[in-house]
This record gives structure tokens, C-alpha cells and sequence, in this order.
């Protein structure tokens, strides 16, 4: 019974753009019957030549390397958008952000979240008898029946959006530098424009504030611990899992506690992604220790890395955009440029996974169709969502407001023709980086409204 839960989550991961062909999905007669696990680690604004088996140049993800050679490294992985909140919507739906109604970033005093009528992975496995954790960043609402709680996760832990969203009183390194949380409830003296110092960061557990503001430093650890918690208890209760870690690296800001010995300006950048790099390790070696043989663990990233916060920004790998930078714009995060959707992807899973193989294809939507079909001896034993698409979205007309109603899928006969143009917005001009690391220039994403994808042009709407 374990192949068709691997068509739930191929759907998810579907929409990030991976290919997942070469997989051998057969079982032998000791685990037909079992029910596989599934480990999702959502790395954040972390660049494709950030791990180092992409990139020669990187040599500070020894064991996500590792990773990579024990099992399946995809090159053309392709994010679902290049902002958080549409591409973690994406992942856990299977749907584009202009089918889930997700297609903008929500903020820390945002009211909504992720429609309510959308199902979540986590909800179909859920049903299905599986015990469900997320850990770290959610950034899908937070308020009422859109925290993660009610949206299919047995166990939540973490902070509900991004943490440069909310102040703290050990602020890291950001670019501006932000502040930290004002004493006595007076305001920050001259808070930056980037800079949030009216809301302290929480963390959450389950329905509970456990801390607030949150201390960066010692994030990494917790998030690491209660990782191996869950799956050490949900191993041992004998029921399947699915646990979601929506890691906060790589995002600004990047924790002050950590040294590297290397020179240089990527100094903090570098040593925030080794503590990333061990974070994962962690995960791994509790996966390898209690369900090995059984468990599907993925690694990518949600977008590229953003490049407005230079040396603080990750790498792109080969994937700069000289066209688009020479021109005064970014390549990266916020764009539909390579660089901004274009991510790390491993997979892993003894036995099942090839190991050692690298993927150069790329996968278009529609997964499900190339994943092991149910038989009459072996139907579904869960209901995918009704009057849900999958499919390929239309054409369909760029909506450059937010005034506009959420986007609906057309009648075939009403969809604009294969002859109809796709507008762009001219790209904003440079902007120079004040910051007490060598300067450069710091790129302004251009928002361009055509993605180049598979021969067809589909249309982003993308409200910043």
C-alpha cells in the first residue's frame, strides 16, 4: 500500500517543478503493507549553488552532499513561484498560487491565509492515518481556522511567518540592520523602513506563544530537537508520519552567535549555512536510525536567494542573469528570472531512491499521471480533493492589482487566444548598498510578467 502515497506528495512537490523519474517504486512482500513516511525539508531563500555537489565553490553542506551521493540530486528543480508564500502553498496543495489563491506573501498582521477550501497534504495523510508535525516556518496564516493546527498538522512548532517579521532582542544580521525590541513599550528610535518593531516574534506550540520574542540564536537547536522528537514518538507508536521542517535558514536574519573561521565577507552567510547544513544531519541521521528503510525524505528550497540583501544573499551558481543585471535589475528572488525559482533538490530513500544519480529533466505539472496507478485489488485508501485541477494552468490575463477578484479558471471557449502578448514592467533603477561590507551594487528585482516554462508562457500575476 505504500505506492499511492507517494502519488500525495509527488503532486505537492509536483508544482515546485520536480522531476522524479529513474525512482524504483517496487516493494518487496516484507513492506508491501506498510505505509511509507515522508520527511519535507523546506530550506528558505537558499540559492542553487549553495549546496556544494551543485556548485564546486560551496564547501559548507558537507551533509547534505552526502546526502546527494546516497541518493537523487535534481539540477533543474524549479521552485513554484520565487516569494514564500505562494511556493509553501503550492507545495502543500499541488496548485499553482493562481488556482490555490495564493499568489502574494502574507504578512505578520495579515487576517487570512491559505483559502480554507484548499486541501493540504498533510490533511489527505491525516485522514489516511498518518501522524503529522510541522516544525519551523508556516507563513500560510496564522490566525484561527488558517494556523496549522486546523489545516491537517497534528503537532506545530515553530514561528508562523518569516522571522524578519517581528522583532527580537537578539537581532541578527540583516541588511538594513534592524534593531531590537524596544524597552518599556517605548517605540525604536529611528526603525529602518524594512524593519518590524511593533510585533516581538513568537513561537509557537501548537496553539501556545512559548516564547516571544524569539531567541535566534538558540532557534536552530530547537527546531533540530524537536524534529527528532517527533520521529522518534511517531516511530514508536507504530503509525506512519509525515513531519514538514520549514527551516528558517537561509532568510535574513542570520544569527550573530555564529563564527566562522574563513575570511571574507560571506563570513555570516557561510556560517549560517553550515549550521543549516547540520540541522539537516541531524533530521537525517534520526531518519537512518529509526525508519531508514522506509522513509522518503526531500530537500529543496521554497525560491532563490534574495539578492537585495547582498553579501548576505545566497548564490545563484551559474544562474546570474547578466542580461537582467546589466540592466539595473535582480536575477533572483521575487523575479521569474532562473535564478529566483531555480533550487537545490535531493532526494533520499535507501532501497528505493538510486543512489548516486543525477536528474537534468524537468518535470512539468502533472505528476500524478506518471506515479503507480491504483488497481482493483489496491484502490486508494484516501479521497484526493474534488473539483480540484491539477493540470497545466491556461493562459489566462495578468492581473497587475490587487483590487482584482482572485483568479478563476476560464471556460475553455472564453480563454484568450495563443496569439495574445504578455506585458512586462520596466525594471526599477539600481540602488547602492549601505552596508559596513565591501559595496556593491544591490539588484532591484524587475517584475516581469512571463515565465518561459515548457514552451508555453504562463502568465504570474505577482503583487509585492
Amino acid at each position: 500500500m505504500a505506492c499511492p502515497f507517494l502519488k500525495v506528495l509527488l503532486v505537492g512537490v509536483s508544482f515546485l517543478g520536480c522531476l522524479y523519474p529513474l525512482v524504483d517504486f517496487s516493494f518487496s512482500g516484507e513492506t508491501r503493507e506498510q505505509k511509507p513516511n515522508f520527511v519535507i525539508i523546506l530550506a528558505d531563500d537558499m540559492g542553487w549553488g549553495d549546496l556544494g555537489a551543485n556548485w564546486a565553490e560551496t564547501k559548507d553542506t558537507a551533509n547534505l552532499d552526502k546526502m546527494a551521493a546516497e541518493g537523487m540530486r535534481f539540477v533543474d528543480f524549479h521552485a513554484a513561484a520565487s516569494t514564500c508564500s505562494p511556493s509553501r502553498a503550492a507545495l502543500l496543495t499541488g496548485r499553482l498560487g493562481l488556482r490555490n489563491g495564493v499568489p502574494h506573501n502574507f504578512a505578520a498582521t495579515s487576517v487570512g491565509g491559505l483559502p480554507l477550501n484548499e486541501t493540504t497534504l498533510a490533511e489527505v495523510l491525516q485522514r489516511a492515518g498518518y501522524v503529522t508535525g510541522l516544525i519551523g516556518k508556516w507563513h500560510l496564516g496564522h490566525h484561527g481556522s488558517y494556523h496549522p493546527n486546523f489545516r491537517g498538522f497534528d503537532y506545530y512548532f515553530g514561528i508562523p511567518y518569516s522571522h524578519d517579521m517581528g522583532c527580537t532582542d537578539t537581532p541578527g544580521y540583516n541588511h538594513p540592520p534592524c534593531p531590537a525590541c524596544p524597552r518599556g513599550g517605548r517605540p525604536s528610535r529611528n526603525p529602518e523602513k524594512d524593519c518590524h518593531s511593533d510585533v516581538a516574534l513568537p513561537l509557537y506550540e501548537n496553539l501556545s506563544i512559548v516564547e516571544q520574542p524569539v531567541n535566534l540564536s538558540g532557534l536552530a537547536q530547537k527546531y533540530a530537537e524537536k524534529a527528532t522528537q517527533f520521529i522518534q514518538r511517531a516511530s514508536a507508536s507504530g503509525r506512519p508520519f509525515l513531519l514538514y521542517v520549514g527551516l528558517a535558514h537561509m532568510h535574513v536574519p542570520l544569527s550573530r552567535t555564529l563564527l566562522s573561521a574563513e575570511p571574507g565577507g560571506r563570513r555570516p552567510y557561510s556560517a549560517a549555512l553550515r549550521e543549516m547544513d547540520s540541522l539537516v544531519g541531524q533530521i537525517k541521521d534520526k531518519v537512518d536510525l529509526t525508519a531508514k528503510n522506509n522513509t522518503f525524505l526531500w530537500f529543496t528550497g521554497d525560491n532563490g536567494p534574495w539578492a537585495q540583501k547582498c553579501e548576505l544573499a545566497g548564490s545563484m551558481g551559474p544562474f546570474t542573469g547578466s542580461w537582467q543585471t546589466r540592466q539595473g535589475g535582480s536575477p533572483a528572488k521575487q523575479t521569474t528570472w532562473e535564478g529566483g525559482h531555480r533550487v537545490p533538490a535531493l532526494a533520499y530513500w535507501p532501497g528505493r531512491v538510486p543512489v548516486n544519480v543525477t536528474s537534468t529533466a524537468l518535470l512539468r505539472p502533472g505528476v500524478q499521471a506518471h506515479a503507480p496507478q491504483p488497481t482493483l485489488q489496491q484502490p486508494w485508501p484516501f479521497s484526493l480533493p474534488v473539483f480540484r485541477s491539477h493540470r497545466p494552468l491556461p493562459r489566462c490575463n495578468v492581473r497587475a492589482s490587487r483590487k482584482q477578484p482572485p483568479f478563476r479558471p476560464r471556460h475553455p471557449s472564453k480563454r484568450p487566444s495563443a496569439t495574445d502578448t504578455c506585458p512586462e514592467i520596466q525594471a526599477s533603477p539600481p540602488q547602492p548598498c549601505s552596508s559596513p561590507h565591501p559595496p556593491r551594487d544591490c539588484p532591484v528585482p524587475t517584475r516581469r510578467f512571463c515565465w518561459q516554462f515548457l514552451g508555453q508562457k504562463h502568465r504570474y500575476a505577482r503583487f509585492l
